[in-house]
């Protein structure tokens, strides 16, 4: 039963983007789906030379190959993988047309939106000093939504939830490789979670399976991603973000085990906006600033970078897997002050070498 649930949707779902993706190469390449430096304006680019993009390309269909032969075809099954196919086909328009991030954001609330109508919200959280919060239980009637304010509160931390995790992972595949190691390890972690408890719920065996799918797809194209990169992940790669902030809920509102395991670029995005905004930038407009950015600027390589985010990603999977709730708000608190502090003392010390030098 356990090989049912893990080791075989892991496996088939590597194999599967393993096998894909030098074929998907040959179809992107066709297409044009390239990322050129040349001609790509954008001041993240670290590459010199043109490289294939849309990489969503195979990490998607290999998750699908996976879960058709793994995951019962049920209302919510098809919802998460009708709006992840949407995400993947603005990713594929935006691989080979650069779309506003205006528009890629709408759409992204369209595709979190579409899962959540479909049943998937957040109607708990375990409440760190004891007992549970319960969402959907409030009922306060609101006549403008129809509906009480404890449903309309569960959606609404769902919605915010997916779009969070779908933005923030996107901005986490700066170096080559460091997404898709961040991905696997963070629903192996998840999966392992929904497992240590017997799974009666549905949801929660959707979730498992589809965890470990995900982590075998990940890997399966970390072959091809890993310095120096054969292909990038593209915006496509965000209907595998859309899937495992899916995953993430339905073990049961594991958001804090996911917030843990994602605890770098979960403060790396957050220290993203609130710059952007106190410096009079949008939030949506790109920047060479982000944490991998700054370690580059250091002299540390791409291979460097990407262990060190998947060896911290890791470390907190295996410390979330063994803290209780209130253990876990605490070891939040501290990622927050010890990332954020480091991303600000960095930002400093950059800028101040920046000055003396002139530039």
């Amino acid at each position: 039963m356990q090989n049912n649930i893990t080791f075989f949707p892991f496996v088939i779902a590597f194999i599967a983007t393993a096998l894909l993706t030098p074929l998907s190469l040959i179809v992107i390449k066709k297409f044009g789906l390239f990322d050129d430096p040349k001609t790509h304006k954008h001041p993240a680019i670290i590459h010199t030379k043109p490289i294939p993009r849309g990489g969503g390309i195979p990490l998607f269909l290999g998750i699908v190959i996976a879960s058709f032969l793994f995951l019962p075809l049920n209302n919510i099954t098809i919802a998460i993988f009708l709006a992840s196919l949407l995400t993947l086909l603005t990713g594929i328009l935006d691989d080979k047309f650069d779309l506003s991030p205006y528009l890629r954001f709408f759409i992204n609330f369209i595709a979190a939106f579409i899962v959540v109508e479909s049943g998937i919200s957040v109607p708990f959280i375990t409440n760190p000093f004891g007992g549970i919060l319960h969402f959907n239980t409030i009922n306060i009637f609101t006549p403008f939504l129809g509906e009480s304010f404890g449903i309309f509160f569960s959606d609404f931390v769902a919605l915010i939830w997916i779009i969070w995790v779908m933005n923030m992972l996107n901005w986490s595949k700066g170096v080559d490789g460091q997404m898709p190691g961040i991905v696997a390890i963070s629903s192996i972690v998840i999966g392992i979670l929904s497992l240590r408890f017997p799974i009666s719920d549905p949801n929660t065996l959707i979730a498992a399976k589809l965890s470990f799918i995900i982590a075998g797809s990940s890997l399966g194209f970390l072959i091809f991603n890993f310095y120096p990169a054969k292909i990038f992940p593209g915006y496509g790669a965000t209907a595998v973000y859309l899937l495992l902030s899916v995953v993430s809920i339905l073990s049961g509102a594991k958001l804090a085990t996911a917030i843990l395991v994602m605890g770098v670029p979960m403060v790396d995005g957050a220290f993203t906006i609130a710059r952007r905004i106190v410096t009079g930038r949008s939030p949506f407009w790109h920047d060479n600033k982000h944490l991998h950015h700054l370690l580059l600027r250091l002299g540390l390589g791409q291979r460097v970078i990407a262990l060190f985010y998947w060896v911290i990603s890791a470390i907190l999977g295996l410390i979330a897997l063994t803290l209780t709730s209130r253990e876990k708000v605490f070891a939040i608190i501290m990622i927050l002050i010890v990332v954020g502090g480091a991303l600000l003392f960095l930002h400093l010390a950059l800028k101040t070498n920046n000055e003396k030098k002139g530039i």
